[in-house]
């Protein structure tokens, strides 16, 4: 029985110490991006809206196979120049069926249109062209790396459930392991010092 308890915990020290380490890493990566954020903000030309980086989770099916519902893509910040046929970008639609919504699609052609480039853009999965022309003012920025599924992660950390399974049942693990580790710590100087007593009278 003793046996079975000292593995079990094992276990949950170490499930806790990967639960910590794991949130450790989320909160410096975190860090990291809102100090770039904050640092580009500072630095780029107050006309610029968009960010240096952007980071969207994917709520339809139309990038699939290769961009599927909640996956989240990584945007950069381009130039107009940059952007190709052939490239998947980020902008935000005038169309009226999605005015305002954030759309992750592929160019698939580059026109002029009143003297303006304008992309003309398409959801891989979608069988038509996007009903709207997009123009650069519209783009975010240009798809640079996709996460696949996290965006769940996103939709679990939302919930009241989720924060308590994330960071309160974590921290009270460590903080029990801790309460744990300190009586024993004083039992035993206790049994030191009686040891010790009773070494000093005989």
């Amino acid at each position: 029985m003793a046996s079975v308890w000292k593995d079990v915990k094992w276990l949950l020290s170490y499930m806790t110490s990967i639960v910590m380490y794991s949130i450790i890493v989320i909160l410096v990566l975190v860090g990291i991006i809102l100090a770039a954020y904050f640092i580009d903000f500072k630095m780029r030309d107050s006309r610029i809206e968009t960010p240096l980086y952007g980071a969207y989770v994917i709520v339809s099916g139309s990038m699939e196979p290769i961009i599927k519902v909640h996956d989240a893509v990584l945007t950069k910040r381009c130039s107009e120049e940059d952007v190709k046929i052939g490239d998947v970008v980020t902008y935000r639609s005038l169309d009226n069926s999605y005015y305002g919504i954030l759309v992750t699609h592929r160019v698939v052609n580059i026109e002029e249109k009143n003297g303006q480039k304008v992309f003309i853009t398409k959801g891989d999965h979608n069988e038509t062209i996007d009903r709207s022309p997009v123009y650069f003012s519209q783009i975010q920025g240009k798809v640079i790396m996709r996460i696949p599924k996290i965006g769940y992660l996103k939709y679990f950390l939302v919930e009241y459930y989720g924060w308590i399974a994330v960071v309160v049942v974590p921290c009270l693990g460590i903080i029990s392991y801790d309460i744990v580790k300190l009586f024993k710590n004083i039992k035993k100087n206790k049994q030191k010092n009686k040891e010790g007593m009773i070494a000093f009278e005989k």
